[in-house]
């Protein structure tokens, strides 16, 4: 039995679709302006496109956190949330956050701290929308009938997540000082807590789509939180190399930073184990296309790639160039937008009734975005390589080395013509599922459903 408050779920997943798609277009205008057609350079500088682009992102995957938040808890509580309308409240205040932001970025109303651009005047309004949706989650948990290792796994991910975003909301005058504690938040979020949002989010889907007892994925779970927490919070050293703190960190930060990926493999482990004990009787096989592939693609993108640009003597020449938007493309794609559309592609059809399944739309869009994702890395890849020897090793000017590889942003640009075209046919699915129903939601399902 489906609980009729998880029709919230739908809205958040909406409003992310939305907001991706603007993080797309926004990533075109700066494809464009490397290959120097920048005709829009008086509405949108490349700064503010860069700005609009990194937060639209952070935006688009909390919303879906919270949508999937708002999906599983009901089911692995066993009750209904505790209020549907401020869960409305909290998905309405989300959105205008978020629009103030963006009209803030064009007209220069923003920080200039990277990926914290956010002003501070709008922080404090973050935090009580997010007060709000904890709030609503929590004590759906507490009042439920069941607490589960899944659901605790995902609630604590999404309570620490709240918790490290304080330490970005204080500016410092020394620079030192301020980036230290910023990368609290960006590190420790995208390296830490939201592995955690990841892993509950996949144990659940895993337990729903391939039948194993939940038992065992449950004990994969400990696994992955201890190899986060090992690796993760250390890790945070690989940012620390060259902004004026002690050496130490040079030491640290390479080695934590070198265990990192273990917290990656062992979730692509988690996963491919997972299925192959499965019956593999879901019919839902798009949404276990993007639970596996989440799984593997977050290993080599966050994992593998994240290792090979973060010991201090590769970061040394790497730090600063393109090769961090090879890493940071494919991590991001892998281990957190992948699986906020696998708990969108499974979600979906349980609270609308259309049980698209195995439709060419779903098939398109897995492996046209995949591809397209793929071919942009390897254009960052090749365009970070280059940049490295030019500007570092043979001392070429800045602005040289940019006209001399902007060739591999035609590419780039190809290959993500490719990707959108992947990301528009899923949201074209989406929306031709339609919204969800009381009906759809209580509807006794299988026992793999």
């Amino acid at each position: 039995m489906k609980y009729k408050s998880q029709k919230v779920a739908y809205w958040f997943f909406a409003l992310s679709m939305l907001l991706l798609v603007l993080q797309i277009t926004y990533g075109f205008v700066m494809g464009f302006a490397r290959i120097g057609m920048d005709g829009l350079h008086d509405f949108i500088p490349f700064n503010t496109a860069r700005a609009v682009h990194t937060n639209l992102l952070v935006v688009w995957l909390l919303s879906g956190f919270m949508g999937a938040a708002y999906y599983i808890i009901p089911e692995e509580a066993q009750r209904e949330l505790v209020s549907v309308k401020l869960a409305y409240v909290q998905l309405i205040s989300l959105a205008a956050v978020g629009v103030a932001a963006i009209v803030g970025y064009h007209f220069n109303w923003w920080e200039g701290r990277k990926f914290l651009e956010i002003p501070h005047q709008l922080d404090y309004l973050v935090v009580l929308n997010v007060l709000l949706f904890l709030a609503l989650i929590l004590l759906t948990l507490f009042k439920g009938k069941r607490k589960t290792t899944t659901a605790l796994v995902l609630s604590m991910g999404l309570l620490f997540a709240a918790l490290l975003y304080i330490p970005g909301m204080f500016p410092f005058d020394s620079q030192v000082t301020d980036s230290f504690f910023r990368w609290w938040v960006v590190h420790l979020w995208v390296e830490g807590v939201w592995e955690l949002i990841m892993g509950g989010i996949l144990a659940f889907l895993l337990i729903k789509l391939t039948g194993v007892d939940r038992e065992v994925i449950e004990k994969w779970l400990y696994v992955i939180v201890g190899l986060t927490f090992l690796s993760g919070v250390l890790g945070t050293g690989h940012h620390y190399y060259y902004i004026g703190v002690n050496k130490i960190w040079l030491i640290v930060g390479g080695i934590f930073s070198a265990l990192e990926p273990l917290a990656f493999l062992a979730m692509a482990l988690f996963a491919v184990n997972m299925y192959r004990k499965g019956e593999k009787k879901h019919p839902n096989k798009i949404a276990l296309f993007w639970t596996l592939g989440a799984a593997i693609v977050s290993f080599v993108g966050a994992g593998l790639l994240g290792f090979a640009h973060t010991l201090p003597q590769t970061n040394l020449y790497t730090h600063g160039t393109l090769v961090t938007a090879m890493h940071g493309h494919l991590a991001f794609w892998g281990a957190y937008a992948m699986i906020v559309l696998a708990i969108i592609s499974y979600s979906l059809p349980n609270m609308t009734g259309r049980k698209f399944y195995d439709g060419v739309r779903g098939r398109v869009a897995f492996w046209t975005t995949n591809i397209g994702m793929i071919g942009m890395t390897m254009a960052f890849g090749v365009a970070g390589v280059a940049q490295v020897y030019l500007e570092r090793k043979f001392g070429m000017e800045f602005m040289a080395v940019q006209k001399e590889i902007s060739i591999h942003f035609v590419v780039l640009i190809l290959c993500a013509s490719l990707f959108a075209i992947g990301v528009l046919t899923y949201i074209y699915d989406f929306y031709k599922h339609g919204r969800p129903t009381d009906e759809a939601l209580e509807t006794v399902e299988s026992s793999y459903l």
